[in-house]
C-alpha cells in the first residue's frame, strides 16, 4: 500500500481511538461509574463501498 494510505488509515484510526475512550469514559461516569462491573462491548467498522464489515468484541473491566 501507498503512503498516502497509510497516513490516512492511521489518522482515521487513531481518531477512533481516541475518540471512542472518551465516549467510554463519558458514558461510565455518567452511570455513576459502577465500581466491580465489566462491560461488554463491541466495535463495528464498515466500509460499505468495499461490502466490508469488521467487528471486535471485548470486555472493559469497571472502576474498583
Amino acid at each position: 500500500m501507498n503512503d498516502d494510505f497509510n497516513m490516512s488509515m492511521r489518522k482515521f484510526l487513531k481518531q477512533v481511538g481516541v475518540t471512542s475512550q472518551q465516549a467510554i469514559e463519558n458514558a461510565v461516569r455518567e452511570a455513576g461509574g459502577p465500581a466491580g462491573k465489566n462491560f461488554k462491548i463491541k466495535a463495528v467498522l464498515t466500509i460499505e463501498e468495499l461490502g466490508m464489515e469488521h467487528v471486535v468484541e471485548g470486555e472493559i473491566k469497571g472502576q474498583s
